[in-house]
């Protein structure tokens, strides 16, 4: 999974598929190092499609915020509407909870269009990443 997101960024990079995978493992075991200190109470899913793998989905729920840790989908998958009733169904709880549902998003990720025709908005220019904000509907 984790691979599948960084495919594009990597494909340029003049490494052998041993050395690819031998940094991807090492970025993914400090990533997911990270995220369970600082997201402990998260839950970290495996998006499933007709039963199989299709994605994973970090969510860590505090008390007046939704947090996508992360949210991922495997190449195949992307476009086909997994991602957005994912989303809706997050946005619904954070309707229903009246909390704001936040995500850190690349500005260069194709989602970000997603995310913003679901009503997330530009809360912080980060740099390389935006964190987006979407208020509970009232």
């Amino acid at each position: 999974m984790y691979a599948s997101t960084r495919a594009e960024e990597l494909a340029v990079v003049p490494w052998d598929d041993v050395q690819k995978e031998a940094f991807l493992r090492q970025q993914f075991d400090a990533q997911d190092a990270w995220w369970h200190e600082n997201y402990a109470e998260a839950s970290f899913d495996v998006i499933l499609v007709d039963g199989e793998p299709a994605g994973r989905l970090y969510v860590h729920r505090g008390p007046s915020e939704i947090r996508i840790v992360d949210i991922a989908l495997l190449p195949e998958h992307r476009g086909s509407g997994v991602g957005t009733r994912l989303l809706d169904d997050l946005l619904a709880e954070g309707d229903a909870g009246a909390k704001n549902v936040t995500i850190h998003v690349e500005r260069m990720n194709p989602a970000l269009r997603l995310y913003e025709r679901l009503g997330f908005a530009l809360a912080e220019d980060k740099g390389v990443y935006l964190f987006l904000e979407r208020p509970p509907a009232t």
